[in-house]
């Protein structure tokens, strides 16, 4: 007799498998877990702004054209850590204006559950009170003696070379001004129109923020500063 091959068995198909119910307990984590993954970003966030990275958004014309309203520029701190300002940087610091309305107030300490709300507040831009901050370019440092005379900034009695201003552009006299130790006399790139050295005097390295070294926005304008 004829051996016949055992024929293969047809191949079942898979029965489904009922899924399995997602775990209450997992969800129930993820929402108790939520509200400390929230304050440990804050706190890296905080960290972050404090001592390293900060972006700061110009509010006016005083430093056209070389930045103009509604931009935005990040500001490096450690630099400023190590070592003071140079001429021709362009620079973050702290001005309380306050003070202008009530010299009393400038000098008491704030609760310090106003400095960590005011902590917030300037992560997320907004402003804090009395105090706010301009941006302006160093011009001279302690030691130097500034002057503006026949259009020209004379520093130690040079006239410096100002390649971020347009051509053309004249600034008007005032001094000489002897700066202290400690200090740096800041302008505007917008001559015409700033609120700086020459009408609030010499600022306090200790009030300085940073260095502003990147335009970041707009998108089209990005570069170094």
């Amino acid at each position: 007799m004829e051996a016949r091959p055992e024929e293969a068995p047809e191949p079942r198909e898979p029965e489904p498998r009922a899924a399995s119910p997602e775990h209450p307990h997992h969800r129930g984590s993820f929402w108790k877990e939520l509200p400390v993954l929230i304050v440990i970003a804050f706190a890296i966030a905080l960290l972050i702004k404090t001592f390293l990275l900060q972006a700061f958004f110009i509010p006016s014309a005083s430093m056209e054209p070389t930045l103009k309203i509604g931009d935005r520029v990040l500001v490096e701190k450690v630099g400023y850590r190590f070592g003071g300002a140079g001429r021709g940087d362009v620079v973050v610091f702290e001005k309380d204006v306050g003070a202008i309305i009530n010299p009393e107030a400038a000098d008491d300490d704030d609760p310090f559950y106003v400095d960590i709300a005011n902590a917030f507040r300037e992560l997320f831009g907004f402003p804090t009170g009395s105090k706010q901050d301009f941006i302006k370019r160093v011009i001279a440092i302690g030691g130097d003696t500034v002057q503006g005379r026949d259009g020209h900034v004379l520093v130690n009695g040079e006239a410096i070379a100002e390649p971020y201003l347009p051509e053309g552009t004249e600034t008007s006299d005032f001094g000489p001004v002897e700066i202290p130790d400690g200090m740096i006399f800041v302008m505007g790139d917008n001559r015409a129109n700033s609120d700086d050295s020459r009408s609030f005097g010499p600022v306090d390295e200790g009030k300085v923020v940073g260095r502003a070294f990147v335009l970041i926005w707009p998108p089209a304008d990005v570069g170094t500063l």
